[in-house]
């Protein structure tokens, strides 16, 4: 029932169809990860895509979070004896969280107020009468509640109002009104602490030092700097409408004129609403639009992390890694086309040292002895002088090609040289030989190797240090799994690193694999997966598909299609009086063959259109072709630049 629930809520929210949402809902309950759903259960989602089933994923962990917290709301109440069956009623039938927090704030446990302390002196039937505003002498009315506590008329009347002023900042309707009037009006703040002003960490906020504008408009990247400076001391952030329109919109609602009962209530409301009501919401603006920035930073830090991690490989090529720098020189290291360390020593082309010379014979002797195919240089310091010092080294080469050349990325090298996987790869390696490494091998498999780093260091985001910790980890971990499973992994060379983030795997299992096959040498046919300790039959089903064995006996398995799937292309070859080697080989038979006959009540056109694509290009890697970068000649310097051209 609930999850029927679940289904048309969040099949509203994301104009999704109800029965695609259930079905979704259905599948990660059982289990099921996002790749695999989106990949090879269209028939039950309608063709979903992996953003469409994340969304629904995480609307569903909400839902039950907001599930959880009613069970305590309920509970809480119910120990108060105050949860009668409407009250009931209402907060199940409730799945905005902000308004269950409303529909809870009156029996919400809180500190001895102000209002709570009157309500022990017995002020409440004063507060009430004052609200009807029909008493002509309030102080008369006042005058009987005197005593046990309270001194004078006038502490009464002070005591009543604390319980409007509570009354009113606690009453929904007050709430909905005042958030619409942030939602519509509010203004965010920035004022420097005066005693940090002339600080040198403060330099660096000193945009921000006089700064507002409308909250609705305050991009990402700003609010987070605000709150960061915040954070630290320097800066002093508000958000706020116009009070006084607040006020007066209140006090419309609760004030009925202009009669002594009337001006105390118009005080008490705006009392609640300085006192109680604006800080409330105030707190839960800044937390709101603190979250949607963390949203938009941690989107655009996975958008670029997913384009880096699917960045064209170069292949198995034999690689030479050069890390450039000046005073100590450029780390160089030459790697087998598997991505094995043979051979590292440091050239010195650059001043202060500058011995081009003796750093050119050793570099082309590098090259000769280990057959380098293609060079990589990390774009850090020294990248465009060692290009171009590479450039000419390896003109000339003894009548062999030139090695390709390529600059690529080394934002995170450092991390990973440090690393403890990158410690247990080389334990014999200092920091710089490992660096060179990485960036060698990014080259060839940037996706194969970035995945050994965690995805923070990588260095493609803003803020990322200022952001929901435990939702930025989430996304990233869930980008670099959709790439993985996008790309396929070989699972014959793959890392334990790479296999974890295979569906259906993780940490504890990867590494079985890896010493499944060390033990056993190379899986000949994914079947073989079966063998590897405490892979169960669901997790076979998650990862299967995403594995690949080039030379494997069956050549569906070095494909996309599952295992599930090959006897329908068994029947497939069956019907052309051929075997599934020649039917993948053949494009003749592929056209010849009618998918509509393979249609059951379990696998329907959307499954068997993709066969047939994989079948045309099995294990087809869907990054780009690598392209040589090239710096424009002549420009080193600003100087360099010449207008309009």
């Amino acid at each position: 029932m609930e999850t029927n629930i679940f289904a048309t809520i969040i099949a509203t929210s994301l104009s999704l169809s109800q029965q695609a949402v259930a079905a979704t809902l259905s599948l990660l309950d059982e289990g099921c990860t996002i790749p695999f759903i989106s990949r090879y259960r269209k028939e039950r989602t309608g063709g979903l895509n992996e953003v469409q089933i994340a969304a629904i994923s995480e609307q569903y962990e909400r839902l039950q979070e907001i599930r959880k917290r009613k069970d305590t709301i309920l509970k809480t109440i119910d120990e108060q004896q105050k949860l009668t069956p409407e009250l009931r009623q209402r907060i199940e039938a409730c799945w905005d969280a902000t308004e269950l927090e409303d529909i809870y704030l009156p029996f919400k446990p809180k500190r001895r107020t102000r209002a709570q302390i009157a309500r022990e002196l017995g002020l409440e039937p004063l507060a009430l009468l004052l609200m009807k505003q029909r008493e002509r002498d309030p102080e008369a009315v006042a005058l009987r509640f005197v005593g046990k506590g309270v001194e004078s008329p006038e502490a009464a009347l002070q005591g009543a109002q604390d319980i409007i002023a509570e009354m009113v900042s606690e009453d929904e309707r007050s709430r909905q009104q005042v958030r619409g009037a942030f939602r519509r009006e509010a203004v965010i703040t920035s004022k420097v602490v005066k005693a940090k002003a002339e600080s040198d960490e403060a330099a660096k906020y000193s945009d921000y030092f006089d700064w507002h504008e409308p909250l609705r408009r305050c991009p990402a990247h700003r609010l987070l700097a605000m709150r960061r400076g915040e954070d630290e001391g320097i800066l002093r952030i508000s958000i706020a409408p116009d009070d006084e329109q607040c006020i007066e919109r209140l006090q419309r609602h609760y004030v009925y004129g202009s009669t002594p009962c009337g001006r105390l209530v118009a005080d008490a409301v705006a009392d609640g609403y300085k006192r109680l009501l604006k800080p409330s919401i105030e707190t839960e603006f800044a937390n709101q639009s603190k979250e949607q920035a963390d949203d938009e930073a941690i989107r655009v830090f996975a958008e670029n992390l997913r384009q880096l991690l699917l960045a064209a490989p170069l292949g198995q090529m034999r690689v030479m890694g050069v890390d450039p720098g000046f005073r100590t020189g450029c780390k160089v290291v030459c790697l087998d086309s598997q991505g094995n360390l043979l051979h590292h020593e440091a050239i010195f082309p650059h001043p202060p040292v500058n011995k081009r010379m003796q750093a050119t014979i050793h570099l082309q002797q590098m090259v000769g002895d280990y057959h380098i195919e293609a060079i990589a240089i990390g774009n850090g310091t020294a990248s465009r002088e060692t290009k171009a010092f590479v450039e000419d080294a390896v003109r000339t080469t003894d009548g062999r090609p030139a090695p390709r050349i390529f600059v690529v990325s080394e934002d995170g090298a450092s991390v990973y040289s440090a690393s403890k996987a990158a410690r247990e790869e080389f334990p014999d390696e200092d920091v710089t030989v490992r660096g060179a490494v990485s960036i060698g091998r990014r080259l060839m498999d940037p996706l194969a190797e970035l995945v050994k780093i965690d995805p923070k260091s990588i260095g493609v985001g803003q803020y990322q240090h200022d952001v929901d910790q435990t939702k930025l980890k989430k996304q990233l971990d869930q980008t670099v799994e959709s790439c993985v499973n996008l790309v396929g992994v070989n699972l014959n060379t793959a890392s334990s690193h790479l296999l974890q983030y295979v569906s259906g795997l993780g940490p504890t299992l990867a590494k079985n694999i890896v010493e499944y096959r060390r033990m056993n040498g190379p899986f000949s046919s994914r079947a073989q997966l079966k063998k590897v300790p405490r892979l169960g039959p669901s997790a076979f089903q998650q990862c299967a598909g995403f594995l690949r064995i080039p030379d494997a006996d069956n050549p569906l398995d070095n494909s996309a299609v599952h295992r599930e799937s090959y006897t329908i292309v068994e029947s497939m070859a069956r019907d052309q009086q051929c075997n599934v080697a020649q039917l993948m080989a053949d494009k003749d038979l592929r056209a010849r063959v009618n998918i509509k006959k393979y249609i059951t009540d379990e696998v329907g056109l959307p499954t068997l259109t993709d066969i047939m694509k994989e079948l045309e290009k099995p294990g087809r890697d869907p990054r780009e072709q690598i392209e040589e970068f090239e710096f424009a000649h002549g420009i080193e310097t600003v100087d360099d630049l010449v207008e309009g051209i």
